[in-house]
């Protein structure tokens, strides 16, 4: 197993976002109602994997098989499907010792939401994010390369957050 690598935040990261967002553009932009940055990186001064997680918003779930295919034939991506059944379609690539994890998925997604609803709320609450991050780097102390651990050991801490966020 490999090891669960958490780094300082890099002010890089909104640029890869970016470049990551442009090629996005490239592929399926006709289909895309929005694309956002979210995930660790998207929160300046938060400790993160060196994954840049990108979510695209599609216009309608009916483009989403096309979208889908569109990007699987792309060689920069891999194609992991809909991991956990919520409607995320999920690529990754990977660029040096940065990677890029993009999700497709249709309007009013529900995990999605919830990801924004969490990112902005560790951006206006430093407390929180500090507390985050705190926990991250000592689940990936923890691990010892078990990302069930590593990811588990986060959702509490996460579902609190939503639950604060959405209230």
């Amino acid at each position: 197993m490999r090891a669960i690598k958490v780094v300082d935040y890099n002010p890089a990261w909104p640029g890869l976002f970016e470049e990551g967002k442009s090629r996005t553009m490239e592929l399926i932009g006709g289909m895309v109602d929005e694309i956002h940055h979210v995930g660790s990186t998207s929160v300046v001064g938060l400790c993160a994997k060196p994954k840049i997680d990108i979510d695209a918003v599609l216009r309608s779930n009916a483009m989403v098989v096309e979208a889908v295919e569109r990007v699987k034939v792309c060689s920069d991506f891999t194609f992991h499907g809909d991991p956990y059944s919520d409607g995320m379609w999920t690529f990754t690539s990977g660029h040096g010792s940065y990677g890029t994890r993009l999700y497709l998925c249709g309007p009013e997604n529900p995990t999605h939401f919830k990801r924004m609803l969490f990112r902005d709320w560790l951006r206006t609450h430093p407390v929180d994010a500090a507390e985050y991050a705190a926990l991250k780097r000592k689940l990936a102390a923890e691990a010892n390369g078990d990302w069930k651990f590593y990811t588990g050991g986060k959702s509490d801490f996460v579902a609190k957050i939503v639950r604060q966020a959405s209230a």
